[in-house]
């Protein structure tokens, strides 16, 4: 028998795993139906022994414990379906890495996942198609159109990405660990799962099923899903067949460190991604139920996904323990739930273990704000590319500080002109877009200067006061700021109100209503993430690893940013393109080396001066239990993989996105002159954190302490709004971290992209 090469870890699961009692039915259904397909003998995949054997019947009938026989069956047949996929496509084009045959079988997936029923399907040549052509008529028919939608999404997302995992393996590549977490959530087919648990209990309301709180359940039940596999099928992937894309592998590479001690790291993560699920659906979930108000059915269809999505993860960790698919042997019972039998249970102790899961719980609740950190650490950044400066900076920060007083930011009690100037966001602006005409730069270190404002303003005034009903209240309003067809503003009252009406004008000058209503959507998105803040930080709750880098990208204003850019570069470049996953990929990677080129600067800014709790840092410093020097270590190693992880899609996925999508020649320069921008942001972001005294020791003994306000700035008398100048929209980026933003040119086209920050740490 082959060694294992590492002992599991053991898991936290508290819940109970549950044996749907029409078990027989859905493992009888779905042998004779995997045969009808063509998926058994003669396929060169699989024969009958290997379907008994993986036992999906047995994984279905755990993970959907209520549902009656027809759906278990059904539902089984989708696994079936989709083991069979990823078996396939392994034998057929990965082994051969036969990229261009696996995108030609990709491509033609989605015709067999028609919106309307009555659309013809072509005829199925082998199958998968067969089997994704019947499961789709037997299903849809049930649910709305909304999760048609979604469902289709997941679905394509699934089998797409595994040219991402086609492509590595050509490559000998293996992920950083960001990058791993955000691909598997697609090829590893979690999101997917969640949209069969809706089918098994409730379909969640369309009102909120975008929500954060939704959105959060699904993704930490989907890396929790996935790591939990990837601990089980290491020995399969990684040694038998070959495969890069495992988690146990990316961080033992990325730490260097042996298998055993990167299994217990993926099995902490892991743990780490339950408690946020916990938090989540006992915290957020019931307060977006009531701010969407939803009605007694809707709030008890949230609850029995919620609750379905609980019973998938506890009876897909017993399916793990018991498929002869996986390396489960020595494996220690986990729950309290069932009593430990067989070799090995002599070590399970599940007092320890949940005494264990709840020191790591409450670690997140524990940190001591206002500690002495001394001076940020500044390490030998990784930065290929160079830095250029606008020639009109000296003009762009004069017309800032005229701008401020105009909107009335710097007689709140936040700012004054000291703290404007220590911040000094024009020269962000200049590094950003060094190409920006003089009225595009104003407009890019207003919207710089209004983020930053914004990101400093919520902790100061409703953190200060623990109000957290007025944050959402002053939130809802910003959004009333930014009208989409021509709705009246209201009234300002006071300068971040009257900012933005300013900012909204002149940026969506000659916007189509389309392009409005996104940029509003990213707008909020951002100011709803400071809101997030603000509750971890009444909550003294230090964020969970994953949770925080996303989030942080809200926080960030990249959403705002890269909109704003897309925008810019006009109809050449196809939507499709942005939503491809090596261009999300490229974006995610600059942005990411950004927000954390902030943490590493604002650290002692942060935790020392102001008992922040949102940096990089502390997030390791609290998930490892490492010191300051230690963690930092990490966030530098990320932030040079994240720039590694830029240069390699610019070098070997765009130039494929760009044949796979057959672009025109001004498609392609536009895009390369999008990556441009990217280089200059993430350039002009650096520079920035040097040069500014908004981060060095002597200022911040000089200004910060005593810089809390004990209450609300006065509102001021109402101003009026200066008309809008005819300028030229610049871009953007994002309060307390830089980002990317352009906006139109003229009033009736739209202008090449002026990349730019909205808001900095």
């Amino acid at each position: 028998m082959t060694q294992q090469p590492f002992e599991l870890p053991h898991f936290y699961m508290p819940y109970p795993a549950r044996l749907n009692p029409h078990l027989d039915e859905a493992r009888a259904h779905s042998t004779e139906w995997a045969r009808e397909m063509g998926m058994l003998e003669g396929s060169g995949v699989w024969d009958q022994t290997d379907l008994e054997a993986h036992d999906y019947g047995l994984l279905c009938a755990y993970t959907h414990p209520e549902c009656d026989g027809q759906a278990l069956s059904l539902i089984t047949d989708w696994y079936v379906w989709v083991f069979f996929f990823d078996d396939h496509f392994l034998e057929i084009f990965k082994r051969s890495q036969d990229r261009a045959g696996g995108k030609e079988y990709l491509d033609r997936l989605p015709l067999f996942m028609p919106m309307d029923l009555a659309t013809p399907m072509p005829e199925p040549r082998n199958p998968v198609e067969a089997g994704l052509a019947d499961l789709w008529r037997r299903t849809v028919p049930a649910m709305s159109a909304h999760w048609r939608r979604r469902f289709a999404t997941a679905t394509e997302h699934l089998l797409n990405e595994s040219l991402w995992e086609l492509s590595n393996i050509n490559e000998g590549r293996i992920a950083n660990p960001v990058e791993y977490i955000e691909m598997r959530r697609k090829v590893g087919g979690a999101p997917w799962s969640a949209g069969l648990v809706e089918y098994a209990t409730a379909e969640v309301p369309a009102s909120v099923a975008g929500s954060r709180p939704l959105r959060v359940l699904m993704e930490t039940f989907s890396d929790a899903v996935h790591l939990r596999n990837d601990l089980f099928s290491y020995q399969r992937e990684v040694e038998e067949e070959g495969e890069l894309s495992n988690g146990v592998l990316v961080l033992e590479t990325f730490f260097g460190c042996a298998t055993q001690e990167a299994a217990e790291i993926v099995n902490d993560v892991l743990t780490s991604r339950l408690h946020q699920f916990e938090h989540s659906a006992l915290t957020e979930v019931p307060a977006v139920a009531l701010e969407k108000g939803l009605d007694p059915a809707q709030a008890l269809a949230v609850a029995k996904y919620t609750q379905g999505l609980q019973d998938w993860q506890a009876g897909g960790h017993e399916w793990h323990m018991r498929s002869s698919r996986y390396m489960n042997a020595r494996a220690r019972a986990t729950t309290p739930w069932s009593a430990p039998t067989g070799p090995g249970t002599s070590a399970a102790d599940v007092r320890a273990l949940l005494s264990a899961a709840g020191s790591e719980r409450l670690r997140a609740f524990t940190h001591v704000p206002y500690q002495k950190v001394g001076p940020s650490l500044l390490p030998d950044f990784h930065m290929p590319f160079q830095v250029e400066l606008s020639p009109h900076l000296d003009a762009a920060r004069v017309h800032l500080v005229e701008w401020m007083h105009a909107m009335g930011m710097l007689q709140e009690g936040v700012w004054d002109e000291d703290r404007l100037a220590a911040a000094d966001l024009p020269l962000c602006s200049a590094g950003i877009d060094p190409d920006a005409t003089p009225e595009q730069l104003d407009l890019s270190a207003r919207w710089l200067a209004w983020g930053t404002y914004g990101d400093d303003y919520y902790p100061l005034v409703f953190g200060h006061r623990r109000d957290l009903a007025a944050a959402h209240l002053v939130t809802r309003r910003l959004s009333a700021c930014m009208p989409i067809e021509g709705e009246p503003v209201l009234v300002p009252v006071n300068g971040m109100e009257r900012g933005l009406i300013d900012l909204w004008a002149l940026t969506t000058v000659g916007m189509s209503v389309e392009n409005r209503r996104s940029l509003k959507d990213a707008v909020d998105k951002m100011t709803e993430s400071w809101v997030w803040e603000l509750s971890n930080q009444l909550q003294n709750r230090v964020p969970d690893p994953v949770d925080y880098l996303e989030m942080r990208r809200s926080t960030f204003g990249s959403d705002l940013t890269l909109d704003l850019c897309r925008m810019g570069a006009g109809p050449a470049v196809p939507p499709e393109v942005y939503r491809s996953g090596p261009v999300r990929s490229l974006e995610n990677a600059a942005i990411d080396y950004a927000c954390l080129t902030n943490d590493v600067f604002s650290y002692q800014k942060e935790i020392e001066f102001e008992g922040e709790i949102h940096n990089a840092i502390l997030v390791v410093q609290n998930f490892f239990g490492v010191d300051y020097p230690s963690a930092l270590a990490v966030v530098h190693d990320l932030m040079t993989q994240r720039m590694r992880q830029f240069q390699h899609v610019v070098a070997h996925e765009l130039p494929v996105v760009y044949e796979d999508f057959d672009l025109s020649a001004e498609a392609r320069r536009a895009m390369d002159a999008y990556v441009r921008d990217l280089e200059h942001w993430m350039a002009g972001i650096l520079n920035w954190h040097r040069e500014v005294d908004r981060y060095k020791a002597e200022y911040l003994g000089r200004r910060t302490h005593g810089f809390r306000p004990d209450r609300a700035p006065a509102v001021p008398v109402p101003m009026p709004v200066p008309a809008p100048t005819p300028a030229t929209p610049a871009v953007l980026g994002t309060p307390a971290n830089p980002a990317v933003l352009a906006t139109p040119a003229t009033p009736t086209a739209p202008a090449t992209p002026t990349p730019a920050s909205v808001s900095v740490g």
